[in-house]
């Protein structure tokens, strides 16, 4: 696996804290995440944006608390993946911060390990969803689908309608995920569950959302993508996660998100640990550190990740853009998808987008 300069600097950062704790004497605090493995190190992998907002709300605070030094690498889902997959789980990785639907895929080649309550204690103190069965791992946060809107334009209620995407009256200035990004399978289930079965039914999801492709202007596939053409002005309306918003509502752009009327879906980012960790100690004082109020809180406000510690505290800027859905996602009607369901048509889903959908 690359490690990039970031990671490097992370480490080095992470060390010197460590060092700073011997030299003036500190034992590193006292609490539940691994006190008593002061001196240690992990590695950990995770997603290569955020990296140093992540340091600032996570890592350092760790490292404070327990002497446990943190090496950070950082790659894409697929790319950390398939490195994991290559040297058979065994990558020089204590700790895997990763999709939910790679990790399910790392699982079924049991390239991950599973722990529970009696490792990490605070898994027993974050929400139902995020200790689901069908994963080795706990969510640590979560996103929402739904659509992201010019409030120049439309009003909550047309956002939230599906039939947006059907009218032609924003024809060409629309947007729409593509199947393989996280917001992209959301949609797809979101069309599915709306207009067909169930949010499996792939069928009915294509032909509706393939009937909708004249009106869309692109699919696209990076955040960036999607809010440049909104603050631009060249679409009006995309099918979006939430975090997209953060940061546009707080700047002061007339834009704001919406859930969906219904078919509404979430994803989870899982905290996992590879089968080849070769600090399981370790690994499981920072999961149970990233799972405290302390740590969630901390990542809610600097990150901007939705918590999933019960006790968490929210900050305004995501109350901005969810409101109360982030208190209780599941009762405001959102749901998981199904690990069993999608791994094992990912590969063909998403060929059959490309070929029904964005192609036409």
């Amino acid at each position: 696996m690359i490690r990039t300069r970031t990671s490097r600097v992370l480490a080095a950062s992470a060390a010197v804290a460590a060092t700073a704790l011997v030299v003036t004497g500190c034992s590193g605090g006292s609490g539940d995440s691994g006190d008593d493995a002061s001196g240690d190190s992990i590695v950990v992998s995770a997603f290569p944006f955020g990296v140093e907002q992540f340091q600032e709300a996570i890592v350092d605070p760790f490292t404070e608390k327990t002497g446990i030094t943190v090496e950070i690498e950082t790659g894409s889902n697929a790319d950390r993946l398939s490195q994991l997959q290559l040297a058979g789980g065994d990558a020089g990785i204590d700790v895997m911060l990763i999709s939910d639907t790679f990790a399910a895929s790392g699982q079924e080649q049991d390239l991950f390990q599973d722990f529970d309550e009696s490792d990490v204690p605070n898994l027993a103190k974050i929400a139902d969803f995020a200790v689901e069965e069908g994963y080795d791992g706990p969510a640590y946060s979560y996103q929402l689908n739904g659509t992201l809107y010019n409030t120049d334009e439309l009003d909550a209620a047309q956002a939230a309608d599906w039939s947006l995407y059907a009218d032609s009256a924003y024809s060409g200035r629309l947007a729409f995920p593509d199947i393989a990004v996280t917001a992209g399978q959301l949609a797809v289930s979101g069309v599915a569950s709306t207009f067909g079965d169930g949010p499996y039914d792939i069928d009915t999801a294509y032909t509706t959302i393939g009937g909708w492709a004249p009106n869309i202007l692109q699919f696209y596939s990076s955040s960036t993508e999607v809010t440049n053409l909104l603050t631009q002005g060249e679409i009006v309306a995309a099918d979006a996660l939430s975090g997209f918003a953060t940061t546009l509502i707080a700047s002061g752009e007339p834009v704001a998100w919406t859930a969906p009327a219904e078919g509404r879906y979430m994803a989870t980012n899982r905290a996992m640990i590879p089968s080849g960790a070769k600090n399981l100690e370790g690994a499981y004082a920072f999961i149970d550190y990233l799972l405290s109020v302390e740590a969630q809180t901390a990542s809610a406000e600097i990150v901007g990740d939705l918590p999933v510690a019960l006790d968490a505290t929210i900050p305004a800027e995501i109350t901005a853009v969810v409101g109360d859905i982030a208190a209780d996602p599941i009762a405001a009607g959102y749901a998981t998808l199904d690990p069993a369901e999608i791994v094992p048509n990912r590969a063909q889903w998403v060929e059959r987008f490309a070929r029904e959908v964005a192609s036409r």
